[in-house]
């Protein structure tokens, strides 16, 4: 199978690469001493906004648009490898408006909104002038088993009322996020348990909206987008704020979570890719009793392992995004769920092999390693955990040969 870029792909591939060496590499220190100084953690950091100018004049910002939509827009194969390229520097996503959470919840605008929607909230998403978060998981529940959600959504004549608690949700700290899409049960004695839930917009400043707490992953704070526990109390917003119809949250989260998935693990890749890179250079520049450590063998054999571990989910990745533009999310399925079980753990691996190799100091902000680590521990959760993904691949593989 030949994963050959577009024309359009490969010009803008060339001038992300350029980008990333004039503006994102030298920008990380500030960056970080920016990020660990600063007294308001959850504004944009000023080098951020003077990036996202840069990004705009240079004609790349919205990267991940999907030509479903706009004709400017590039198919997943397209995207994949500018998502690996943006994934070297954990923070350099949000200078394109290429970040996680808000592309998802700019596609469930795009698929499932009404002109109203798109008006009020994906129009500034685009724009890169507000920031979203999107609210599912739970502290009360196994929120691995999606079902499992209590959050109520009770139609009260032409409004929706919202009570629950919900923890994880990425972006909800930022000074800009305005908007929050919440998964809620309006059904919860529906037999079908998948036919249960809906996904409604609540405005974060909705009166009983209250954020309880930040939280950290590994102790990081995850600033500026941050994540955080929060409750829903009796809040209220209108009818017409309800995605697609009461009963259709699951159907709103595999249309979202599919191009989602393929973003993740490319951004993991280049995260592993970048250590690998990193290992190979650290290893001319140290000696270890008489000789440097590229002499070591075993230090050959981890170098030589990470890359077999890069270049096999690199390719399984490309391999699902392939297959989404060709067949759609659904029949890609499969893939979807193993590029999920291989690349986060892949690239735990590859960065923990990079840290030892770096010693100490791969533990500390002096590179990029140690946050790189926590991305890729916490993605083996975000977006469903590995069991979960081992549990539907293996039953779906079953059923094919029975």
């Amino acid at each position: 199978m030949e994963f050959s870029l577009s024309e359009k792909a490969s010009v803008l591939r060339d001038r992300l690469v350029l980008f990333m060496d004039q503006h994102i590499y030298p920008a990380e220190k500030d960056y970080s001493e920016y990020i660990h100084s600063t007294d308001n953690p959850w504004q944009t950091p000023p080098i951020i906004e003077e990036l996202k100018i840069r990004a705009k004049e240079a004609d790349l910002w919205n990267l991940f648009l999907p030509t479903k939509h706009y004709e400017s827009g590039l198919s997943n194969i397209d995207y994949a490898p500018l998502a690996e390229i943006m994934g070297r520097v954990i923070w350099a996503p949000m200078v394109f408006n290429c970040n996680a959470p808000d592309t998802g919840n700019m596609e469930v605008f795009m698929n499932y909104g009404t002109e109203a929607h798109k008006e009020k909230w994906l129009t500034p998403l685009l724009k890169g002038e507000i920031r979203s978060s999107f609210a599912m998981t739970e502290p009360d529940v196994a929120s691995s088993d999606a079902t499992n959600v209590q959050c109520s959504i009770v139609r009260d004549g032409d409004e929706y009322v919202i009570n629950g608690r919900k923890w994880f949700i990425t972006g909800i700290m930022h000074e800009a996020c305005k908007i929050i899409i919440v998964m809620g049960k309006t059904d919860p004695d529906n037999a079908n348990r998948h036919l249960q839930q809906s996904q409604i917009l609540v405005p974060k400043d909705t009166p009983g909206v209250k954020i309880i707490r930040p939280l950290t992953t590994l102790g990081y704070l995850g600033a500026p987008l941050g994540e955080a526990e929060l409750v829903f109390d009796n809040v209220r917003v209108p009818a017409e704020n309800l995605l697609l119809g009461e009963g259709r949250g699951f159907e709103i989260a595999q249309g979202r979570l599919g191009p989602g998935r393929i973003h993740h693990c490319m951004r993991l890749v280049g995260c592993a890719q970048r250590a690998v890179e990193l290992m190979c250079k650290r290893v001319e520049t140290r000696s270890t009793f008489g000789r440097k450590l590229s002499e070591h063998q075993s230090v050959r054999e981890d170098i030589a392992q990470s890359f077999c571990d890069v270049e096999q989910a690199r390719l399984l990745t490309l391999m699902a995004a392939e297959k989404i533009d060709r067949l759609g999310n659904k029949e890609a399925k499969d893939l979807i769920a193993a590029i999920k079980i291989v690349t986060p753990a892949m690239a735990g691996r590859v960065i923990d092999r990079a840290i030892q190799i770096h010693g100490a100091g791969g533990l500390t902000k002096d590179y990029f390693l140690a946050e790189a680590y926590n991305y890729a521990r916490q993605i083996r959760f975000a977006d469903g955990p590995d069991q979960v993904h081992m549990m539907q691949l293996g039953r779906s593989l079953v059923k094919q040969y029975n």
